[in-house]
C-alpha cells in the first residue's frame, strides 16, 4: 500500500521540475482556444515521461491515461485549464509573460504545471494503485461556451468512462498550506446580457427632435434592480428578497458615444447574471426580456436583447468533496483544510459536475509575508510557488485514496 510518505517525498524531489513547467508557462501565456504552444509544451512533458496522451481535441486539447492495476475498476478524472488572460503583467520577475497584453492572472499555469507533476508522480506509482486515470487538459475555460463543454461533446468523459472528477483552483485570498472544500452548491451559473436600445439621435438642445436611448437604457437598469431585489447575508452572498436564491444581476457596461450635446441613436448595455437554481434562472432570463421590450416599446424605442446562456452552477458531490477533504487531512493535517463560503463567481468545470460526482477545490497561493496578495484577473497577480509541491502531492494521494 502506497504510503503518504511516498507521496511527500516524490512531490518535493519534483517540486523544482514543476516550478520551471509553471515559469515556462506563465513567460508564455496564450489566449482561450489559441493555446497552441501551450499544448505542445504540456505534449512535450508527457513524451519525457512516457505518459499516454491523445491531442487536438478541440484543436489544443489533450487527454492523457495513466492505467494502474485492474485499470476497469475506477476511473478518476483531474482537470487542468491551459488559456490566459488579455492583461498586461505588471510583476516585476524574471518569468513575467513574454507576450504583451496576455498574461496568466488567473493561475491556469499554475494549475497545468501541478497535475503535470501530479501525472508524473502517478505514472511512476501505475504499479502499485489500481483504476484509470485520465487526465483532462483543456482550452479556452475563461470564454463561452468553455473548454470543458466543448470536450464532453468530444467525449472525455467516456472510453474509459469517468467515475470520479477531481479539480483545483488557485486561490490567492487563502495563505500557502491551506486548502478549501464546500460540499453541495458551491458556484454559480452564468449567463452573458448584452441590450442594444435603438432610439433617434440629435442635437441635445433640439429636445423635439431626438429619442433619447439613454433614458430607455437608465430605466431599464433601474426597472431591473427594482424586479430582483436583493440583500447580502453572512456569507457576502447576494440573495433575491423573494425567494432567498442567491442572485446576481448587474450591468458593468453602458456604451453611448455621444457627447453633451449629441444624443446618440443607439445605446448597448452588457450585463451578467448568476444564480444557483435552475428553474429561477430561466424565469428571470424570461422577465429579463419582458422588462426590456416593455419598456422599449414605452419610450417608443427598438430593443434588441441577447442572453447568452454560459455556465451552469457547479455542485461538489458530498461523497466524493467528503473523501478529498479526508485526504487533504491525512496530508497537510486538519488545521490547513478549510471550509469555503459560497461564491458567485463561475467556471466551466461544472459542466462536469452536473455529469459526474465531482470535488473542485481552492489551493491556498498567498503569502501576505511575501507581498502576494492580488487577486486573480489582476495585473499583478501572482502564487506563492510553493503552493505547488503541496498541490501536486495532494492530488496524487487524492487519487490514491480514491481508488
Amino acid at each position: 500500500m502506497i504510503k503518504v510518505d511516498i507521496i511527500k517525498q516524490l512531490a518535493h524531489q519534483y517540486f523544482d521540475e514543476v516550478v520551471s513547467f509553471r515559469r515556462h508557462l506563465h513567460k508564455n501565456p496564450e489566449l482561450s482556444f489559441q493555446e497552441y504552444n501551450t499544448s505542445k509544451f504540456v505534449c512535450s512533458i508527457l513524451d519525457k515521461y512516457s505518459i499516454a496522451y491523445k491531442k487536438d481535441i478541440v484543436k489544443t486539447g489533450i487527454i492523457a491515461i495513466i492505467e494502474g492495476k485492474n485499470p476497469t475498476k475506477k476511473t478518476i478524472l483531474l482537470r487542468a485549464d491551459l488559456d490566459a488572460l488579455p492583461i498586461e503583467e505588471k510583476n516585476d520577475v524574471d518569468y513575467a509573460s513574454q507576450n504583451a497584453g496576455i498574461m496568466h492572472a488567473c493561475g491556469h499555469d499554475a494549475h497545468t504545471a501541478s497535475v503535470l507533476g501530479t501525472a508524473i508522480i502517478l505514472n511512476q506509482l501505475k504499479h502499485e494503485f489500481e483504476g484509470t486515470v485520465k487526465i483532462m487538459f483543456q482550452p479556452g475555460e475563461e470564454v463561452l461556451p468553455g473548454g470543458s463543454s466543448l470536450m464532453i461533446k468530444e467525449g472525455v468523459l467516456q472510453n474509459p468512462k469517468v467515475d470520479v472528477a477531481i479539480a483545483q483552483h488557485v486561490f490567492p485570498s487563502m495563505e500557502v498550506g491551506k486548502i478549501g472544500f464546500r460540499e453541495g452548491m458551491y458556484m454559480a451559473s452564468t449567463d452573458e446580457l448584452h441590450i442594444t436600445i435603438t432610439g433617434k439621435g440629435g442635437h441635445a438642445a433640439m429636445a423635439g427632435d431626438y429619442n433619447n436611448p439613454l433614458v430607455v437604457a437608465a430605466h431599464i437598469i433601474t426597472e431591473i434592480e427594482k424586479q430582483f431585489p436583493f440583500v447580502i447575508d453572512a456569507e457576502g452572498v447576494a440573495r433575491n428578497t423573494q425567494n432567498n436564491i442567491p442572485t446576481v444581476i448587474a450591468f458593468g457596461k453602458i456604451e453611448g458615444k455621444g457627447a453633451t450635446n449629441v444624443i446618440p441613436e443607439s445605446v448597448y448595455l452588457a450585463g451578467t447574471f448568476r444564480t444557483m437554481d435552475e428553474a429561477w434562472r430561466k424565469e428571470v432570463k424570461s422577465k429579463i426580456t419582458d422588462i426590456v421590450h416593455t419598456i422599449a416599446i414605452t419610450y417608443n424605442t427598438k430593443a434588441d436583447i441577447n442572453i447568452m446562456d454560459g455556465y451552469p452552477f457547479l455542485i461538489n458531490d458530498d461523497e466524493v468533496t467528503k473523501n478529498c477533504k479526508q485526504a487533504a487531512i491525512e496530508y497537510l493535517g486538519k488545521e490547513n483544510v478549510e471550509d469555503l463560503s459560497l461564491r458567485m463567481t463561475a467556471e466551466d468545470f461544472a459542466y462536469i459536475t452536473q455529469q459526474v460526482p465531482s470535488c473542485f477545490y481552492r489551493l491556498g497561493t498567498g503569502n501576505k509575508a511575501k507581498g502576494i496578495t492580488s487577486g486573480v484577473h489582476t495585473s499583478t497577480f501572482d502564487i506563492d510557488e510553493k503552493a505547488l509541491e503541496i498541490s501536486t502531492g495532494l492530488m496524487a494521494w487524492m487519487v490514491i485514496k480514491g481508488n
